[in-house]
């Protein structure tokens, strides 16, 4: 059981950094605009 807790923590930690990315993106996008 235990072991399912932490790809739950790793995905999240994953999902914030993609979140991160994105943002950066979108701003990268809007300097270039």
């Amino acid at each position: 059981m235990a072991g399912k807790e932490k790809p739950k923590s790793e995905t999240k930690k994953v999902a914030q950094k993609s979140l991160k990315e994105k943002r950066k993106e979108k701003k990268e996008k809007a300097k270039n605009k």
